[in-house]
């Protein structure tokens, strides 16, 4: 009877540590795919505050590796060199001053109207507290760090920013409505126009500008954009 009743026990016990195996947390190996996203973010939070804080000169591997509570060789494994870091940093920044994906860009009755619209957008990323930061950044320290000024080209929103707009200008020249010899030329313009200074006055280049005068300079430069536009085009004024 004793015997019987410890045999019947053991698959009772044994049951009981294969489900202990299972539900205990994974000790050593490979993180899980959750694991490995928290460790990225965790690096790019780390990076973003030395970045903005001290500046990418002074930023070393080391010292994010440090403050992530990681090793040089897990930093190795995700990001090649400072540069590759950078981009990440850059690439997320640019990604969170986006609209959210539920929200026209291009929604309004005339040119005027959407025109109006990106530019108040425009001016909301341009001067977050993060992308006045890291416009310091990149104006102090391009000209030391040339690599910097190719990451910037690369991973920045400028060129996004100017083929939405020059398909717009494209459209209306097209329907008559605007003369252009080269809408992606005239949006480098309107995009320079909407945001250099008021991003140069927040960044410390004069007085910021409160958001009542952010509105009238939004509707101004849309103002003069689209009369320039609607002037005559080079042919014209080089057959005169």
């Amino acid at each position: 009877m004793t015997r019987s009743k410890r045999r019947a026990k053991t698959p009772h016990r044994t049951g009981k540590k294969r489900h202990d195996r299972a539900t205990a947390p994974r000790r050593g190996g490979r993180p899980s795919r959750a694991e490995a996203e928290a460790l990225g973010e965790r690096i790019l939070d780390v990076a973003t505050e030395l970045f903005l804080a001290h500046g990418y000169g002074a930023t070393s591997i080391e010292a994010v590796a440090r403050r992530a509570r990681i090793s040089k060789r897990t930093f190795y494994h995700r990001f090649t060199d400072k540069p590759a870091l950078f981009a990440a940093v850059l690439h997320r920044v640019i990604d969170r001053l986006r609209p959210q994906a539920n929200v026209p860009l291009v929604e309004g009755a005339d040119l005027a109207q959407i025109l109006g619209r990106l530019a108040g957008m425009i001016l909301r990323a341009a001067l977050a507290p993060q992308a006045i930061a890291l416009h310091r950044l990149i104006v102090g320290e391009s000209g030391r760090f040339p690599k910097l000024a190719a990451v910037v080209a690369a991973e920045g929103g400028t060129a996004e920013a100017v083929r939405l707009i020059a398909g717009l200008l494209e459209r209306e020249a097209r329907a008559g409505r605007l003369v252009l010899d080269d809408p992606a030329f005239a949006a480098e313009q309107f995009l320079y126009m909407v945001m250099a200074i008021p991003q140069r006055r927040a960044a410390g280049l004069g007085a910021p500008m409160p958001q009542s005068q952010l509105d009238a300079w939004a509707r101004d430069v849309v103002d003069l954009f689209l009369n320039g536009c609607r002037g005559s085009s080079r042919r014209e004024r080089e057959s005169r």
